[in-house]
């Protein structure tokens, strides 16, 4: 799907409330005049593109593209971050929509059987191959079909060539050999019609109106990837293979290579292996629409019980593509400038006291190349969609009748500036999966990958060309007029008045007199001097992995970690003390609305001046309630580091905890309620921790009312001791200079009144208890009557022993691998069986093991069986060196690359004083998983799969009400 498609049909509610500054993947670009063409296109990338044959824009010379006579494209990017790890990946310009009505379902059906059996790798075989090399199948080997599209990924955790050339090995079989055994067919079939079962929720049949609704006769709102139960069973090797050669053909396919690679050896390994495939010329794909301009002036009311209330005003209009230019980019920017000032004032009219909506959205989304689609979404309270609307409506017109302040404009661009500049900085660290965006923008979107120091040159020469009046312009040349747009409803319970109410609220409204907005006066940062600076006390470094440990004279704790892995960031951890160890059986709510914190803002500043206080600058305000600590966590810049630790310094001294965002939890609690048993899965979540811990209300959902009578004034109560007096650990992982960064420390949480000089040991509320209660569950869910789940649930144990920690690791890694053979392949039962060991690092002594699968209602039993049965092969005898070899592979590759990333330091460096023995456990970790034997696993499987001992839990379909 084109990669700006359907981004106004997302959940409403992800629109950012924590994040004060947006990240792009790729930078976008402003410029004025066409850049030199002589810094534009290369000749061989044209051959192999030539819809870029048009562009202006520098292309960024490190990608090697390139086509191969048989008309088979490749894209190569080195790059060393993480160092010594590569993806190889195969794009198949090929999807759903291609299918004739008799065959829906059948590309997502040949992306499974690529791993069943082709020419050179028999059925099977593929995935433990690649098991055998370190790729963990679903993490590291997976694929995705989707309307004009499939894609298949394979992460590699090491780039040696033999590995590559493995890789690519496999691709090639992908492309062009798949056998299509009907026996292999028909095993496969129980897998997709599973995976169609789970996938039959609320959400996909909400989407599926909303596509048949917007896009009436489409072959989007009739092709969906899933495809249809019937066309599934009638399924067999000859008519997949018909499709299967109608469009894998050379000129159809691309493969791309990013990772620590000389470009030279690769694009040989790919002339290699692709070179002598030959097949028929490409086949067109359909159109994907049609896009119906005139379908105008319809009204669309869907219910379900599980789906919270929102207005969707819609328009089409034509494509407005072209060829990716420099003044191309130059509109996309003002476009996106304009949509965000329109978002950012929704967004704090959602914040208000009493909001008129949980959220809003405008924005105008391309229909693949088939037209664009323009969308005023509000998301009310149930029974408030009037006024929901009402609010959109009014600021929608606002801004298309009056424009934007300059305030307005020099907020969004101050946040395009720092994100510009940031990948700048950062360009010689950027992450694989950047330049596979790059890649798959290309082939998707004809975008042209440039470097971000050539989009930052662009940015600086005309960046002072936008004003208000350019923003406008742009954002009404793209933005369908939603005049007698089509209106459609989603929710619980249908409107009163039905259809004819929703359009003559719109029309009422589109009458309404208005006026222009006022002006948000701009406002200084609040926290900038918290008084003398903090005196360091301690200050060691741990030589095993060279993380430097400080103690201030406050107590507070400074771990540091410089690395060179990505230039222009710094990630920032604050742990304090408590967490929902504060949770009690008298209170085991206290810490609930803790995640919303910054909702209440700080004393100085709302949350929405804050918003304005940081534009520009890359400071995070997330915070978590985790099992023992409150957390406090942000990805920054070495520029931003001081203002980062000022934020925080501010939110543990002068959090406000205004109600502000009270109404809007109420809401979200509201609708949490009303899909509680929507799913299996989410039945069982919500189920488990009662039946696990014989109802402790610690560890139980809740009734709703106890939820919706919290308050921030409670909060305050709960947790002002812990942010006053707890102990606190910072940790810094990145690219930053140690002595400046201790002294920005000392200068902010350094200066706190004393803290408690180490975290507590909460005795009594570490206690957790595993129900003794064995006897079978059964939980009910609300969703379709063929949808069941089958959970086995054991005691383990805490994470104390690492040893034993590894080998219950291990087991989980083993059993993963038989119950997937066994439910998955050989009975073909449920899409993705699942295995989990969960050893807790808070609660002593408790642990948990469990196996679960979704099925459908008349395979529990059979699921059941089967499940015992690979507990009790695992119990009767040492697995095979094979089978031990595929399980620890992949987790000897994950410990081999753990330090690659920041993101792998953090988890070291976080607790590097309090915690200190994870280091060691680390260090360890290689050497004691390759002493796990057999019989080791034999022995754990023996010692905690005793099946007495499970607890089995069913979740059914809800009966149904007997009313005579």
């Amino acid at each position: 799907m084109n990669s700006r498609s359907f981004a106004a049909l997302a959940a409403v509610l992800a629109l950012p409330l924590l994040a004060v500054q947006p990240v792009y993947a790729q930078a976008p670009e402003l410029a004025q005049q066409p850049w030199d063409a002589a810094s534009g296109i290369p000749a061989e990338v044209v051959d192999a593109f030539p819809d870029l044959a048009g562009s202006d824009l520098p292309f960024d010379g490190e990608y090697v593209v390139g086509e191969l006579d048989n008309g088979m494209r490749y894209i190569i990017r080195p790059n060393a971050t993480p160092p010594e790890q590569g993806k190889v990946q195969l794009w198949v310009d090929f999807g759903s929509a291609a299918e004739r009505a008799d065959e829906q379902g059948y590309a997502h059906f040949i992306e499974h059987m690529a791993f069943n059996g082709t020419t050179n790798v028999p059925e099977g075989e593929m995935v433990r191959l690649l098991e055998r090399e370190g790729l963990a199948f679903g993490a590291d080997t997976n694929a995705s079909t989707g309307f004009d599209s499939t894609h298949y990924r394979l992460d590699l955790p090491r780039n040696d060539m033999a590995l590559l050339d493995t890789a690519l090995m496999l691709m090639r079989e992908t492309a062009s050999e798949i056998l299509f055994e009907d026996e292999a067919v028909n095993r496969e079939k129980g897998i997709l019609l599973s995976e169609r079962r789970v996938r039959d929720t609320y959400q996909l049949r909400n989407t599926i109106d909303t596509l048949g609704f917007l896009y009436p006769g489409s072959r989007i709102s009739e092709r969906l990837p899933i495809g249809t139960a019937e066309t599934i069973e009638a399924a067999d090797g000859a008519s997949l293979r018909a499709l299967y050669e109608r469009y894998y053909r050379p000129e159809n396919v691309t493969v791309i290579v990013i990772g620590d690679y000389d470009p030279a050896e690769v694009e040989a390994a790919i002339a290699e292996h692709f070179a002598d495939w030959q097949g028929e010329p490409a086949l067109d794909n359909p159109p994907l629409g049609p896009v119906d301009l005139s379908h105008d002036g319809a009204t669309d009311i869907f219910l379900d019980p599980a789906l919270s209330e929102q207005i969707t005003v819609a328009a089409n209009g034509e494509w407005q593509g072209e060829t990716d230019t420099v003044a191309s980019r130059r509109e996309r920017v003002l476009r996106q400038i304009g949509y965000g000032i329109v978002n950012r004032r929704l967004q704090r009219l959602a914040r208000q006291e009493d909001p008129p909506f949980r959220g809003a959205a405008f924005g105008t989304n391309d229909f693949f190349k088939e037209g664009r689609t323009t969308n005023l979404i509000a998301a009310a309270a149930d029974g408030d969609w009037q006024r929901a609307l009402a609010a959109a409506q009014e600021e929608y017109r606002r801004a298309m009748e009056f424009g934007f302040t300059e305030a307005e404009v020099a907020e969004q661009v101050a946040n395009l500036d720092q994100a510009i500049q940031s990948n700048a900085a950062g360009a010689a660290t950027r992450d694989n999966n950047s330049f596979v965006t790059g890649a798959v923008t290309l082939l998707r979107d004809g975008q042209v990958p440039t470097t971000p120091a050539s989009a930052l040159e662009r940015w600086n020469e005309h960046k002072p060309l936008i004003t208000p009046d350019a923003v406008l312009a742009a954002l009404k040349a793209e933005a369908v007029p939603l005049e007698n747009p089509l209106i459609r409803f989603q929710g619980r319970t249908a409107p009163a008045g039905g259809e004819e109410a929703l359009r003559a609220a719109w029309e009422s409204g589109m009458d309404m007199a208005l006026e222009a907005s006022e002006q948000v006066e701009a406002v200084e940062f609040a926290y900038t001097d918290f008084g003398t600076p903090g005196e360091v006390v301690s200050d060691t470094v741990d030589d095993r992995l060279d993380i430097r440990t400080i103690r201030f004279a406050n107590g507070v704790m400074l771990n540091l970690k410089p690395t060179d892995l990505q230039e222009d960031r710094v990630l920032v951890q604050v742990n304090i003390d408590g967490g929902d160890l504060l949770d009690t059986p008298e209170n085991p709510l206290a810490t609930a609305m803790f995640n919303s914190l910054p909702v209440g803002g700080l004393g100085e500043h709302t949350l929405d001046e804050l918003q304005t206080v940081l534009a520009g600058r890359r400071v995070g305000l997330g915070v978590n309630s985790s099992d023992d600590t409150f957390t406090m966590s942000a990805a920054t810049t070495p520029r931003d580091l001081e203002l980062q630790l000022q934020v925080y310094t501010a939110t543990i001294t002068d959090s406000a905890f205004r109600p502000t965002g009270e109404a809007q939890y109420y809401r979200n609690v509201e609708d949490f309620f009303a899909r509680l048993n929507a799913t299996p899965s989410a039945a069982f979540s919500n189920g488990i921790g009662t039946i696990l811990s014989d109802g402790d209300p610690r560890f139980s959902l809740q009734p709703k009312e106890n939820y919706l009578a919290l308050t921030f004034a409670g909060l305050r109560d709960a947790v002002s001791d812990r942010l006053a007096n707890g102990a606190i650990e910072v940790a810094l992982v990145g690219d930053f200079e140690e002595q400046e960064a201790i002294d920005l420390v000392a200068s902010t949480l350094g200066t706190l009144p004393p803290r408690e000089e180490s975290f507590g040991d909460y005795a009594q509320e570490r206690q957790r208890a595993f129900t003794q209660d064995r006897s079978p569950r059964t939980l009910y869910h609300t969703g379709p009557d063929d949808q069941a789940m089958l959970v086995m649930v054991w005691p383990t144990r805490d994470d104390s022993d690492h040893v034993e920690t590894l080998q219950l690791e291990m087991l989980e890694r083993v059993l993963q691998l038989e119950v997937t053979d066994v439910l998955r392949e050989e009975l073909g039962q449920t899409y993705s069986p699942g295995v989990d060991a969960d050893q807790s690092r808070t609660y002593e002594g408790y642990g948990t093991f469990d196996i679960s699968a979704q099925v459908d209602t008349g395979q529990v039993d059979a699921a059941r069986d089967a499940m015992l049965s690979a507990v009790e092969t695992l119990r009767a005898a040492p697995v095979d060196e094979d089978m031990l070899l595929r399980a620890r592979q992949p987790l000897l590759e994950a410990y081999s690359n753990a330090l690659d990333t920041n993101n792998g330091w953090m988890n070291l460096v976080d607790r590097a004083q309090t915690e200190s023995e994870r280091i060691e456990r680390f260090l360890a970790g290689e050497e004691r998983l390759r002493a796990v034997t057999p019989e080791d696993v034999l022995a754990a499987a023996q010692r905690y799969l005793d099946p007495a001992q499970r607890v089995e839990i069913r979740v059914l379909p809800e009966p149904e009400s007997d009313e005579s």
